[in-house]
């Protein structure tokens, strides 16, 4: 039957109806006081533009109000064109058998695994293990492979040629079992610390169609651990909440068949692409314009790769907010005008800055957004990840609020224009400086997705007792979810990049500061007082003193003397030939010198180097010289 298109007033009323009916929001009031975040905001816009009305995030970013977007709406409204007649029921889409193009964010985790990749050497997954009451391993059996058989992305195989393609059946066994009720409980848990070690750290044979892993261990005490390990080529972290849901209910209710998905991860790819042509080309010119402004990485201490003993061991430190603290800390967020994925980023952004050389610098905020037309793209698992490269800039002196009000509304701005993604602005950002530029600080929230295990996986397979992510040129990242009514917060760092202790006082700083902004109203309105050490800040004030006698001689001087003493010694040395004398790079550094006076240099003229690091670089640093 043919829909009319909505009134204003109508998806208005979608939206306050989420508040609740004993109150609602003014016109002017501010929508993220009333618990408004931005994964609310892309469903809100997600929902609307099925119905046919194309507003954007940006657009209802910018001013929250009921107000503002009743004005919007109405601007939009009277040229939404009703859908053509709709069946009820959709027949269900045969999964397509041809090789398909991996997503963007698939790529950059494709090529990370790679062990000539920087930071690479590792797989992006998500692991996690239940102690539960004794879960049956032939119905567990059964319950997986009815999952694989209901979700193509995990039969899916990725090719040497950087494309994928869904496969008939599973390529292996769907469980593996490891009986250790015979054991002794010392030697069973020895046991089971071998399983947590490398399933961690795991690479799974991606290329054979292993993007799944099940494990399931039987222990003395007639209790079962489940360890769930899943490739995020195949399934984000969202999707991971949508499959464990599916395998409890098919563990559940093995007779029970889940409702069809009438679409599939390929189409919702293909819809994608054509979809948002128009918009990624905006958002390509709009990044275009900032990369030549952007700020790098936090510049954090850290051990030089070579001297890492194990560069991919991934550790997890976590603090759990119990239910009352977070109900205390999103209502004072909401008060000051602030989402609690935002008061939190803030607060991790604060101890970037406290050990970051720079109070500017990137952080990597994976987005979690499906906005395919489907009815059942919510039912989908893939990966439909994209992400920011958020700049936040904390040098101007400001209350707690105020840098996090500048911080909310910079990331507002600038997920308005992930439809070109922030892997694809580092691609941009390396190519415009010359050397390979990497985010390896990461903020991810996933606050407002509800809980990360619902009740029916916790039923059928037991608490959740380790969780543990990592990723490819990844430092370190930091989450924070939802699990049993509080606030979990967790880093997951690649540990011997960094020197010892470093990351245990970082974390300890942050987690401090997260649980005053719930218990605390005057934090909110003071700057953030001084969160490092005072051990390490008395290091660092050593180290920075300046006081002493003065050579009042140029920097370059000692070089060209030593070059005309002695010419033949070397200078320069890099890789396993390269060498230049302190003659051969005082006459190269000279001849610079001589080409800019050619070209109207003078003494105490300004001049930019862009060069990556190298001999070409320190000959043209000392020609300016």
């Amino acid at each position: 039957m043919t829909q009319h298109p909505p009134t204003a007033d109508e998806l208005l009323r979608s939206v306050t109806d989420t508040f609740g009916s004993e109150a609602a929001p003014s016109e002017d009031d501010s929508l993220i006081a009333w618990g408004l975040d931005s994964i609310t905001l892309m469903k809100i816009a997600g929902g609307w533009r099925k119905q046919g009305v194309r507003v954007s995030f940006a657009e209802l970013a910018k001013e929250p109000t009921l107000r503002a977007w009743r004005t919007l709406l109405e601007a939009h409204v009277p040229a939404a064109r009703p859908p053509a007649s709709t069946p009820s029921v959709a027949p269900a889409h045969p999964e397509p058998r041809e090789p398909f193009p991996l997503a963007v964010m698939q790529h950059a985790y494709w090529i990370g695994r790679g062990d000539e990749t920087r930071l690479g050497s590792v797989a992006a997954h998500l692991y996690v293990e239940f102690d539960g009451p004794g879960v049956d391993p032939a119905r567990l059996d059964a319950a997986v492979r009815a999952l694989a058989a209901r979700h193509g992305m995990l039969r899916a195989r990725f090719t040497d040629d950087g494309r994928q393609e869904i496969l008939p059946d599973l390529m292996g066994p769907a469980t593996a079992v490891n009986d250790l009720r015979t054991l002794d409980t010392r030697t069973a848990a020895a046991e089971l610390e071998d399983v947590r070690l490398s399933s961690s750290h795991a690479r799974l044979d991606i290329a054979a169609g292993e993007v799944f892993s099940v494990q399931l261990s039987l222990l003395p005490d007639g209790g079962s651990r489940l360890h769930v390990d899943v490739d995020m080529l195949a399934a984000d972290a969202l999707s991971y909440r949508v499959l464990l849901s599916d395998l409890a209910k098919l563990y559940a209710n093995p007779g029970t068949p889940l409702p069809a998905i009438r679409t599939s991860y390929p189409e919702y790819l293909a819809e994608r692409a054509d979809v948002r042509r128009l918009s990624r080309d905006q958002a390509q010119a709009w990044w275009q314009r900032r990369i030549p402004e952007l700020p790098s990485a936090p510049e954090l201490p850290l051990v030089p790769e070579a001297e890492r003993a194990d560069p991919t061991r991934v550790t997890r430190r976590h603090h759990w907010l119990p239910p009352e603290e977070k109900r205390r800390l999103t209502a004072r967020a909401h008060q000051h005008g602030l989402t609690p994925a935002m008061a939190v980023a803030t607060a991790f952004s604060e101890v970037l800055a406290a050990w970051s050389g720079q109070p500017r610098f990137l952080l990597n905020v994976p987005m979690f957004d499906r906005r395919g037309s489907h009815p059942d793209v919510d039912l989908l698992v893939g990966d439909f990840t994209s992400s920011v490269l958020l700049d936040v800039d904390l040098a101007e002196p400001g209350s707690f609020t105020e840098h996090a009000r500048h911080l909310q509304d910079r990331m507002h701005t600038d997920a308005a224009h992930s439809d070109y993604s922030g892997v694809e602005v580092l691609r941009d950002l390396s190519r415009h400086n010359g050397e390979q530029v990497l985010a390896p600080v990461v903020f991810t929230s996933a606050l407002n997705l509800g809980e990360l295990f619902d009740a029916g996986v916790r039923q059928s397979f037991g608490k959740p007792v380790w969780i543990i992510s990592q990723g490819p040129q990844v430092l370190l990242d930091a989450q924070v979810t939802e699990v049993d009514g509080g606030l979990l917060v967790n880093w997951d760092v690649r540990e011997d990049a960094f020197p010892a202790g470093m990351v245990d006082a970082m974390f300890a700083a942050f987690h401090g500061l997260v649980t005053r902004l719930g218990t605390d109203d005057t934090v909110w309105e003071r700057p953030v007082p001084a969160l490092l050490p005072a051990e390490q800040s008395a290091v660092r004030a050593t180290v920075n003193s300046t006081e002493g006698p003065r050579s009042h001689r140029l920097l370059h001087q000692g070089f060209f003397e030593r070059a005309a003493g002695q010419p033949d010694a070397p200078a320069l040395l890099w890789a396993t030939e390269g060498a230049l004398s302190y003659g051969e790079l005082a006459d190269r550094a000279l001849r610079t010198a001589a080409a800019l006076v050619e070209r109207g240099v003078r003494p105490g003229d300004t001049v930019a180097v862009s060069l990556p690091k190298g001999p070409g670089q320190i000959t043209a640093v000392l020609g300016v010289l």
